[in-house]
């Protein structure tokens, strides 16, 4: 059955649709609570609820909004895996297969920043590259090997980020092997480094506003 625009989708207009769709004549002229209306009341039940599912389809559909075939969806696209982990929330879950589905690839800095946004960053990637005779004062002065690095720097801002995307802050009595790192976004990092080039390193850096540990007032 084909879902348009002017299809009715509740039990009472199928049941109103039906008894228009009846021949004309005394013979049908039955009554409103009689056994032929029940007849018709009980079949657009079932067509409604028929047509419901197939709008509930249109959403199942789209990685970005499934509920119901998220599972199915999550075992074709190789979910979880090592870099999403297994998220609790139905929201995180539907980021990390759109960004699984609708990656098509790309080793430039717009298919990584593209990647960045659908996990719901903002990043600048910086090039690097060894000195040369020539530079300018002030330039960096990176060996050979900075010829095959690049900088992903993430930018913090309000909407995007979640505090569960954070890392925590290391604190004195820490386990061995805590990094050391108060921001972090750790899936991002995995995402970028699985699909950067083989031949590179990335880097990660984060724009965090400094915190003073002690505040001294000189004017008195």
């Amino acid at each position: 059955m084909s879902v348009g625009i002017n299809t009715p989708r509740d039990a009472d207009a199928y049941a109103r649709q039906f008894a228009q769709l009846l021949p004309k004549g005394p013979a049908w002229n039955f009554a409103p609570d009689g056994p032929f209306a029940r007849l018709l009341a009980a079949l657009a039940t079932e067509y409604a609820r028929v047509d419901s599912r197939a709008v509930d389809l249109i959403e199942e559909a789209d990685p970005r909004t499934t509920l119901e075939l998220l599972p199915d969806w999550e075992r074709v696209a190789g979910l979880p895996d090592t870099c999403t982990g297994a998220p609790d929330e139905v929201s995180e879950r539907q980021v990390a297969l759109h960004q699984k589905i609708a990656g098509i690839g790309g080793q430039n800095r717009a298919a990584f920043i593209e990647v960045a946004a659908r996990l719901g960053y903002q990043v600048e990637i910086i090039e690097h590259r060894p000195a040369r005779i020539g530079d300018r004062v002030g330039d960096d002065l990176n060996g050979e090997d900075w010829a095959h690095a690049w900088t992903m720097k993430i930018r913090p801002f309000e909407g995007y980020l979640e505090e569960s995307t954070f890392l925590a802050v290391a604190e004195v009595g820490d386990r061995i092997g805590v990094r050391l790192r108060g921001f972090g976004a750790l899936d991002l990092e995995c995402v970028i480094r699985r699909l950067a080039p083989a031949h590179t390193t990335v880097l990660f850096a984060y724009e965090v506003e400094p915190s003073a540990d002690f505040w001294f007032d000189f004017t008195q």
